[in-house]
């Protein structure tokens, strides 16, 4: 079932450390999307192991946000991740994880405080992107990241964003939103710098687990790991309908 434009936009004013729902005028050019970029072999990569759930695979794109990936590979290598838990989890939206505290509160960059990572028209919210949550702009990225789930996007809902909150999308964005779901109303405020390529059905594991009044697992779902390995040219299963979805 599609929700209304109010409904996913009051989903998203929810996340505490999502915050900033006001929009500003996104001017994109028609350059390809690159989430579904298949890596080179021995490429960096990210192996997030779930504990219970299994690991997740997931390029990164330094290429485009260097000090975006920088961040997270110089924490994941200094064990900060670990044994850390997704504190945040909205079904048909996404999973959030990275805070030391656990609380939504929490959480710092490799640098100390926060950093902008930036935005990269060509990457958007497509289920399995990462990206960086903030508190009201890119300028306050620091180590809390969610993984993108998403429900089906219809065309009228990026006619409405674009109507009604100065968005825009290129033709390629339009296909694999609505081919492929995931959260549009996000992009332009967010640092995407990564995309699942293995994986993707446990992000929805996750997100489907029962939650409390805050959003909060009621059982704690914990990354065991975040290690930086390269790509070994396997398999990649980045579409939802890889897994049946």
């Amino acid at each position: 079932m599609h929700l209304k434009l109010p409904v996913i936009l009051l989903s998203v004013c929810l996340l505490t450390s999502l915050t900033g729902c006001g929009r500003k005028q996104i001017q994109l050019q028609e350059l390809p999307v690159l989430n579904y970029t298949a890596p080179q072999p021995e490429e960096e990569i990210i192996v997030m192991k779930i504990k219970d759930y299994g690991e997740i695979k997931i390029k990164l794109f330094p290429d485009l946000l260097p000090e975006a990936c920088e961040n997270f590979i110089t924490l994941a290598e200094q064990g900060y991740y670990d044994e850390l838990i997704f504190h945040r989890v909205i079904e048909n939206f996404m999973i959030q994880g990275g805070d030391p505290k656990g609380d939504g509160t929490g959480g710092t960059s490799c640098w100390g405080g926060q950093f902008d990572g930036g935005v990269s028209s060509q990457l958007i919210h497509v289920p399995g992107a990462l990206a960086y949550a903030n508190s009201g702009s890119t300028a306050t990225d620091a180590s809390q990241f969610y993984l993108v789930t998403g429900e089906a996007v219809s065309e009228k809902l990026l006619d409405d964003l674009v109507e009604n909150y100065d968005m825009y999308f290129t033709q390629e964005a339009r296909q694999d939103y609505t081919q492929y779901g995931g959260a549009p109303y996000l992009d332009g405020n967010y640092t995407v710098f990564g995309q699942v390529i293995d994986g993707l059905d446990l992000i929805y594991q996750i997100s489907a687990v029962e939650t409390n009044a805050q959003d909060k697992p009621k059982k704690a779902v914990y990354i065991e790991s975040v290690r930086v390995e390269h790509y070994d040219n396997s398999q990649i299963r980045w579409y939802p309908a890889d897994y049946g979805l």
